[in-house]
């Protein structure tokens, strides 16, 4: 079996570590391939050829706007290319069906698209000031951060790299990149594709291992100027403290427990719809998942009646055939979301459909998990408070809008909310109450490389996508000129 490379200073090398970490099929438990995991010795080579490409050699950051906006058309255009490919592995490699795989890809190849004609566009200011020194010229303008790290889960590998690795480098950066450990196979392509592109030396490297030292090395190390993390809370914890070593900038898009809030007057069968997307999607591996229903008391049993009816009614199975839902991205990842789902039986809630580990046909040695929803659900328990990142849903209902904003807003999470109904005011007033970064009103999931994603609360700091993104891997200088001759006469020396 072909043993990956991993990728530093402009070449692929073994590294020196001598470990290899196995790339697993969670469809059906085999191993795929086997990559190469990188030393703390490899990473701090990767560091320093990232600060050198940055500081010394520079040849990436002085390149003027328009050339380095034409080399990312031209890698998205080569991730366009290989499209099917890198889809194709993503799947494999993660579990998620092709065709989300397969729109994941696209996305990316829009956000380097995007960042490519966004920085061609006017992002200083000029400022009219009134100063005793006399006339100024006083102005402002956007430089590269530094040395970036940049760490990714493994939800959606390809994309979420994407969406850190196309501002950075459309910024000026040079780049450090951590996949997960559970996913890499997507992340060796994209760099396959930075080195057909003619990326300067040192500019992009790769780095695979264990987030404990891997990605330790790069949050503590003084050398890198800004780490962004996405994953879970209590590692983003640890991710700011390591940081505070050097008070690099740090982007952190973490945990979230998003309530879907449905009211009476919203059309249920849409409702129905879009919270099956808000949950099921992905498996319901996605930070924004709306796996709290807060719903309307008064039509709670006709929509957990018509929800559970279609979760019965989804498919399962090798995710490049295009089940409805495919695995879990791996075995220990399965056995945690299995212990919510006994965590919530043992607490009293109500098991409606699902629960159980799938295991018929062709799933039977891939880590599926049934949907799987949870009626008379209380605010106190641990499967409504915690995140169980997987296709699990609680259902808790209120009775005035005052409680629904409340029960929206009790966890310590502020990453997205929805709000269904057919009331425009309404829906403007409770959105605006709901304490999360990213929100929809009769729908639930969108996401566009033009608009902010990020959250509030110990859901992250920071925003990723957007102007917000790109404002994320830049440093802003003021820059004072004066036009006047000579010291003004009121100061003395």
């Amino acid at each position: 079996m072909k043993k990956n490379k991993t990728f530093i200073n402009g070449s692929w090398i073994e590294g020196t570590s001598g470990k290899t970490l196995q790339s697993v099929n969670p469809a059906t438990g085999d191993v795929i391939a086997e990559v190469q995991e990188n030393s703390l010795e490899d990473v701090e080579q990767a560091i320093q050829a990232a600060k050198e490409s940055f500081y010394v050699t520079r040849e990436w950051r002085d390149m003027d706007v328009q050339s380095r906006s034409d080399v990312l058309l031209k890698i998205a255009d080569m991730v366009e290319e290989r499209l099917e490919d890198i889809a194709e592995t993503e799947s494999m490699d993660n579990g998620k069906p092709l065709r989300e795989a397969e729109a994941d890809v696209d996305d990316a190849v829009h956000c380097f698209r995007y960042y490519a004609g966004l920085i061609r566009t006017p992002q200083s200011g000029v400022y009219g000031v009134n100063s005793n020194f006399g006339a100024m010229h006083s102005y402002t303008v956007h430089e590269p951060v530094g040395v970036c790290g940049l760490i990714t889960p493994w939800n959606f590998p390809f994309l979420m790299g994407i969406w850190k690795m196309a501002p950075a480098l459309a910024a000026g950066n040079s780049i450090i990149f951590k996949p997960s450990s559970d996913t890499v196979l997507s992340a060796i392509k994209m760099f396959e594709i930075f080195e057909k592109a003619g990326l300067p030396k040192g500019v992009a490297n790769l780095v695979i291992g264990p987030g404990s030292t891997v990605g330790s090395l790069l949050a503590e190390s003084k050398d890198v100027d800004m780490i962004t993390f996405t994953g879970s809370t209590a590692v983003g914890q640890n991710i700011m403290r390591a940081a505070a070593g050097n008070v690099k900038k740090i982007g952190l898009e973490l945990g979230g427990k998003s309530p879907n809030v449905i009211f009476a007057d919203a059309d249920l069968d849409a409702a129905v719809e879009w919270a099956m997307i808000g949950i099921f999607f992905n498996q319901g591996e996605v930070c924004c998942a709306g796996s709290r229903i807060i719903i309307e008391k008064s039509i709670k049993d006709e929509f957990v009646k018509r929800l559970s009816g279609r979760a019965n009614r989804m498919t399962l199975g090798n995710p490049l055939n295009n089940p409805d839902m495919g695995p879990l991205v791996s075995k220990k990842h399965m056995q945690d979301v299995l212990a919510y789902i006994e965590i919530g039986k043992q607490e009293g809630a109500k098991l409606v459909c699902g629960g159980y580990r799938y295991e018929e046909g062709e799933c039977a040695k891939g880590y599926f998990v049934c949907p799987t929803i949870f009626d008379e659900c209380t605010r106190n328990m641990r499967i409504v408070q915690e995140e169980i990142f997987g296709p699990v849903v609680v259902i808790q209902t209120f009775e005035t809008e005052e409680e629904a904003i409340v029960l929206a807003n009790d966890t310590i999470y502020g990453l997205a909310g929805a709000v269904f109904t057919n009331d425009a005011t309404k829906a403007i007033r409770v959105i605006k109450e709901i304490r999360a970064g990213i929100t929809w009103v009769n729908c639930y999931n969108p996401a566009f490389s033009e608009a902010p994603w990020g959250g509030y609360k110990m859901s992250g700091i920071g925003r990723e996508l957007g102007v917000h993104g790109l404002e994320e891997y830049q440093e802003v200088k003021q820059i004072n000129m004066s036009l006047a001759s000579g010291i003004p006469g009121w100061y003395k020396n």
